[in-house]
């Protein structure tokens, strides 16, 4: 069997390379021993980078909104103000109230579709102020006041209330639905609404008839429409919303005892 061939040793280092290796060996565990110092972000950012990075407002808008979190306004700022709140913020301070953005600054509001405010419920009467609830019914068998949801089918939700004065009220409380208006193509060349309004029937609580029995127009064709329904021997606006009741108060009736002595 042929013996493998061995490499000879190698010679020994001088003295002098020998003291230079152990010196580069001490300083390099020196350095790994030395804690490192904390980041400065006063030493990461300074104005003139954030300048010369960031030249516009939006620039620097999301700039910040990725390293911090916070969406604060700065167009229209001057320069100076501007690039010195950013480098307070990236520093840790809190963004001044005065600048506070609720939007992401990366939405672009020319993509958005804009949606119409809710228009206000009319206010209650005050005619009914003092005076308590006696009866409340809740129908969902009228039809939708609006054409096309009434078309498809669509009923609304209509609430009656009979008062000790004899009052009877209505209120339409919904649904409520936003409803697609027109249509556009965006950036991207995707059709899209022009703007979104509300199918909203609410009325606010009205009065249709009032405390001396008389109803109004809308209150005859609401009548009429409850009566259309049967309810056993009477109809559904006799049983549920214009129901006779007897007042209980600290010189009221006393049902036990109707004579009262």
């Amino acid at each position: 069997m042929k013996k493998q061939d061995t490499l000879p040793p190698l010679p020994p280092r001088p003295a002098a390379e020998q003291a230079q290796l152990k010196a580069m060996l001490t300083n390099l565990k020196d350095r790994a021993a030395t804690p490192m110092p904390e980041a400065n972000t006063e030493m990461m950012f300074d104005l003139e980078g954030l300048k010369t990075d960031f030249p516009t407002a939006k620039e620097l808008e999301k700039f910040l909104f990725d390293r911090t979190g916070h969406s604060v306004d700065l167009k229209g700022r001057s320069n100076r103000y501007k690039y010195q709140t950013a480098l307070d913020i990236l520093n840790g301070a809190a963004p001044p109230t005065e600048l506070f953005n609720p939007e992401n600054p990366y939405l672009d509001k020319n993509d958005l579709v804009p949606v119409e405010p809710m228009r206000p419920v009319p206010a209650r009467p005050e005619s009914l102020n003092g005076h308590y609830i006696v009866t409340t019914f809740v129908s969902r068998t009228f039809p939708h006041p609006d054409p096309d949801w009434k078309a498809s089918g669509q009923k609304c939700d209509v609430v009656f209330r009979k008062y000790t004065n004899n009052a009877i009220t209505y209120e339409v409380i919904g649904p409520v639905a936003p409803r697609a208006v027109g249509t556009r193509v965006n950036k991207y060349g995707k059709e899209v609404p022009e703007k979104y309004d509300w199918v909203d029937p609410r009325t606010g609580e009205q009065i249709i008839r009032n405390e001396n029995g008389m109803l109004t127009p809308l209150g005859t064709r609401l009548k009429g429409y409850m009566q259309k329904t049967r309810v056993n021997k009477t109809t559904a606006w006799d049983a549920w919303i214009d129901r006779e009741f007897v007042l209980l108060g600290a010189g009221g009736s006393n049902l036990d005892n109707p004579w009262g002595n």
